[in-house]
């Protein structure tokens, strides 16, 4: 059986109520309903508005964090940089001071070379020539020794010295990711 707004006993329209009679009524006034629509669009408003606040302060904090992170990342690379710029120095100073010493050692052994010559060719005998050469060359051949010597330390205190800033800069980049963990 079918009733004008009603499909076999349940109302098609669930704000209106059903009188006695089988028509529909509405139970509210229109003042009712603009208030009711008033107040819905004010709880859409501020759940809105609710929403806005919400992302604009998470997009303000993620901002925030990154510009943190890029401060930090700046300051690292800095660090970095400085390292390299002292590693750098560091290594001209000792290639500056193995320069020098083989400058040093080139002056003095054509020193002892040009004296060697005078003395052979003030030698009286062939057998002091020969005694004045084994001399020059023992004595040369310690020099050299004694050189490569100092050469090795300047070149293992270079590589040390060039090499400090940037394992600092490597143990502090170890101890930052261990500390993130």
């Amino acid at each position: 059986m079918r009733h004008e707004g009603r499909v076999q006993g349940k109302s098609l329209f669930p704000i209106c109520a059903v009188a006695n009679v089988g028509r529909p009524v509405r139970s509210r006034s229109p003042l009712m309903a603009a208030e009711t629509a008033k107040s819905a669009a004010d709880t859409a408003k501020s759940t809105v508005e609710q929403f806005t606040t919400a992302g604009n302060l998470a997009f303000k904090d993620a901002v925030e964090k990154s510009l943190a992170q890029l401060n930090e990342f700046n300051a690292h690379s800095k660090k970095n940089l400085e390292a390299v710029i002292a590693s750098v120095t560091a290594s001209t100073k000792g290639v500056e001071a193995l320069s020098a010493q083989a400058m040093a050692y080139s002056k003095k052994a054509m020193e002892d070379q040009v004296a060697i010559a005078k003395s052979l060719s003030g030698a009286k005998s062939f057998q002091e020539a020969v005694e004045l050469q084994t001399t020059f060359a023992k004595s040369a051949l310690d020099a050299y020794i004694a050189e490569v010597s100092k050469m090795s330390d300047i070149v293992s205190s270079s590589v040390k010295d060039s090499m400090k800033p940037l394992n600092e800069r490597v143990t502090a980049a170890v101890e930052r990711l261990q500390a993130a963990r």
